[in-house]
């Protein structure tokens, strides 16, 4: 039951957050199609993440881009201080290397408490990329490549969200963000 509502708070961030406030331009398609795939991990030690990673690694490749897309691994157990998640991020780089998956992939990350280099934690800029819980979003380079091709100024992306953010009221960040919230 945890679980479900763990995986029902992830898609309302992507229906909401991600698509509703148009965040990643690419990512309404493949939800239409039924081509994102959610996975809420229980698991609670890095290694058992990276083996996880490996069979969704697998998992991609075995299954035709028409029916999976893409998939978002949630991990509701790891990582409640963005500083170790952050620094746990290069293993994923190195795991896609090791794999020789380097070009075929690559991972986006989303982390409760996300914040960019040179900002504060309080950035209403740090939203965009600010989840329910710390998530790895596999993603098919080749599906990223095509996208950007047909997306008039991908540069102004990043922009664009952070402006986005920044004209949200404080009741519309409660209202999309409750997690980040709590009395």
């Amino acid at each position: 039951m945890q679980s479900e509502n763990q995986e029902a708070r992830v898609w309302q961030w992507i229906d909401e957050v991600v698509i509703g406030l148009n965040l990643c331009p690419f990512a309404a398609y493949p939800r239409r199609k039924n081509q994102i795939r959610v996975c809420i991990s229980e698991v609670t030690e890095e290694a058992d993440v990276l083996t996880l990673l490996v069979d969704e690694l697998i998992r991609l490749d075995e299954t035709p881009v028409e029916q999976l897309e893409t998939t978002v691994l949630a991990f509701p157990n790891m990582w409640p201080d963005f500083l170790d998640y952050n620094d746990f991020l290069w293993q994923t780089e190195r795991l896609l290397s090791k794999c020789d998956r380097d070009g075929v992939y690559q991972i986006a990350s989303f982390h409760p408490g996300y914040q960019f280099s040179g900002t504060t934690n309080d950035d209403v800029g740090n939203l965009t990329n600010r989840s329910p819980y710390p998530i790895l979003h596999l993603i098919r380079e080749d599906s990223v490549e095509i996208a950007l091709e047909k997306h008039p100024n991908p540069d102004a992306i990043p922009f664009t969200n952070i402006a986005r953010m920044r004209s949200l009221s404080i009741e519309e960040r409660k209202r999309l963000f409750p997690w980040l919230f709590k009395s």
